[in-house]
């Protein structure tokens, strides 16, 4: 088994050597783990990655090489985690039940119950309907159901019902290495090139050279011309957690498509809905933002932007100020969305939803609108359709006629 990981963290990307195996082994001998799935992770991580840049790959090896692995730690007698155990408590309730379950009425008397819970709420509870707590009906809580609630303290969306979520989560940055299954969405992209020459004269004119030395009766006179270059400026914007993690291979495909084809290419993160703040590094997200409106004016309107998201979330996210499930935004994301679009007018949104259930997703339907209909699904057809958008929104109107002056 371990002989087999070993390989599998190889072909997915790992670089692990043979010494830092070996060190695995003798840790597992030594017991340097306990019997425990979790602890195996970390001991297996310390001794085989070197760079944290490696972690997203190692969990995708390590998540599907011991699926179903763990149920081996229960059979030692191992101690069972609490949070286990208390999602073991978790309340299966029938469609009948479900449907008997009813919301509070709305963001304003969700958000007014909220408080006065927080207030009152002494203790622990769990399988209610009232007080915030655990496998229950109440709208506030974890493992249980409400059509309309704000979800705390669960690891990760069930239901995807929850209007607010009030967790710290942590998501992985795309990765940018990534070759297999890219050719086609570079190939794509390509279309969205432009060539100039820029910079310095660095590179031979041969046809120039040679017109200049047979006017120079025979004499060699070179010539050097600036580098040709793709002067097409990219800005990629990628939703990240939640429901997109659904999605993360399409977008690691994108992501190193894009950044292998743009010599002039950034890109910034955020969760859901850009809203006054966006990141480049997931793992800094709560220490290192830059401000939306700092990114509009270091930015150019030349740079084509590429929203990627599923935009499947609670319309308050998008319409209400403090409607952000991770904090509590001044200014809806509508308005942060709009600002963007003002500046940057070569825009498009790509969903990595299938389009036939766009139509069935309200706030599916309020970004699209917002992003004025420029919504394409992620896929080869749809980013076609985008770059040739992209290129159509790019190209420069006409000069207006200039009337002839009056007579005096």
């Amino acid at each position: 088994m371990f002989v087999r990981f070993f390989h599998d963290l190889r072909a997915g990307g790992v670089p692990v050597t043979l010494p830092e195996f070996l060190a695995l082994l003798e840790a597992l001998d030594a017991r340097v783990a306990s019997l425990s799935a979790l602890d195996f992770y970390h001991l297996a991580r310390v001794c085989l990655v070197k760079d944290e840049r490696h972690y997203d790959r190692f969990d995708r090896v390590f998540a599907e090489h011991f699926k179903g692995v763990e149920k081996l730690f229960e059979a030692f007698g191992a101690e069972v985690p609490d949070a286990w155990l208390r999602a073991l408590a978790e309340r299966l309730l029938s469609d009948e039940e479900k449907a008997q379950v009813e919301a509070l009425g709305g963001w304003d008397e969700l958000m007014q119950t909220l408080r006065r819970r927080l207030a009152e709420q002494k203790e622990r509870h769990e399988g209610g309907n009232k007080w915030i707590g655990t496998a229950g009906t109440s709208p506030f809580g974890a493992q249980g159901f409400n059509p309309e609630g704000v979800r705390i303290g669960q690891p990760g969306s069930r239901h995807r019902r929850a209007v607010k979520v009030w967790d710290r989560r942590e998501f992985a940055n795309l990765d940018d290495t990534l070759e297999l299954g890219t050719r086609n969405f570079k190939m794509g992209l390509r279309r969205l090139r432009r060539f100039a020459r820029e910079g310095a004269a660095e590179e031979l004119d041969l046809d120039g050279t040679i017109a200049a030395t047979a006017r120079n009766a025979g004499y060699l006179d070179l010539k050097l011309v600036p580098e040709r270059r793709n002067a097409v400026k990219v800005l990629l914007l990628v939703d990240v957690g939640g429901s997109m993690d659904d999605h993360v291979r399409i977008c690691d495909e994108l992501f190193s498509a894009a950044r292998s084809e743009f010599r002039h290419f950034e890109h910034f993160y955020f969760h859901n809905f850009p809203y006054e703040s966006l990141w480049k590094d997931n793992r800094r997200r709560h220490t290192e933002r830059i401000a939306t409106g700092q990114l509009i004016r270091t930015y150019g309107p030349d740079y084509r932007v590429i929203f990627v998201g599923d935009a499947t979330m609670s319309p308050y996210e998008i319409t209400m100020p403090g409607g952000s499930v991770e904090h509590w935004n001044a200014e809806a994301g509508a308005v942060w969305l709009k600002r963007l679009t003002t500046h940057f007018r070569h825009f498009v949104w790509l969903n990595p939803e299938p389009s036939k259930r766009w139509d069935y997703t309200a706030s599916i339907a309020i970004t699209r609108e917002l992003v004025e209909e420029r919504m394409f699904p992620l896929t080869l057809e749809g980013l076609d359709r985008a770059t040739a958008e992209l290129r159509r929104r790019g190209t420069a109107p006409p000069p207006m006629p200039v009337s002839p002056s009056p007579p005096p």
